[in-house]
């Protein structure tokens, strides 16, 4: 009885790369170029107060953010929304956490400060943050509180490696 003929391992193999080199939409690599890093957003950074209120909508030229739980958001792409003049641009330019979870743009809600909020607000604050801004808008950055304690030593429990989009070494 005659064995396998030589070789019959590798034509799977060949015709599967025959394929890939022949298929539509599919990137092919040119011969002696390295393949393309996937691309990435912008790198994430640390915002101060002072700093994110420099996008608050009311430059032209700049970006709007604004920031809910300390994550910082690009919502530049809703500018009908948060340009200047618009319904919510009091939410911009700042860590509107509170005012999000209240569904509320009075000024003393527009704060980082979950204290007092109800259980249907922490609720409502992290359904929105889930389903409107993690799903629409780019993250940015944080906001130092997020990542520092008020003496401004390190916040022991974040921890990069648990944050959307974030990678240490872009940070250098």
């Amino acid at each position: 009885m005659a064995g396998p003929a030589p070789g019959w391992r590798l034509r799977p193999l060949a015709a599967l790369v025959l394929v890939l080199a022949l298929a539509p939409g599919l990137p092919a690599a040119q011969a002696g170029q390295a393949p393309r890093p996937a691309e990435r957003g912008p790198p994430v950074r640390l915002f101060t107060e002072e700093e994110l209120a420099r996008y608050s909508g009311e430059e032209e030229d700049q970006p709007i953010y604004l920031a809910v739980k300390g994550v910082v958001f690009d919502v530049t792409s809703g500018k009908e929304f948060y340009g200047r003049g618009a319904p919510y641009n009091a939410l911009t330019g700042k860590d509107s956490t509170r005012g999000v979870a209240k569904m509320s743009l009075d000024p003393a809600d527009l704060t980082h400060d979950t204290t007092g909020l109800t259980a249907k607000e922490l609720e409502s604050l992290d359904d929105v943050f889930t389903r409107v801004y993690k799903a629409k808008y780019p993250i940015v950055g944080y906001t130092a509180r997020r990542i520092l304690n008020e003496d401004g030593s390190p916040n022991l429990d974040f921890k990069p490696e648990d944050q959307p989009h974030f990678d240490i070494k872009d940070e250098f």
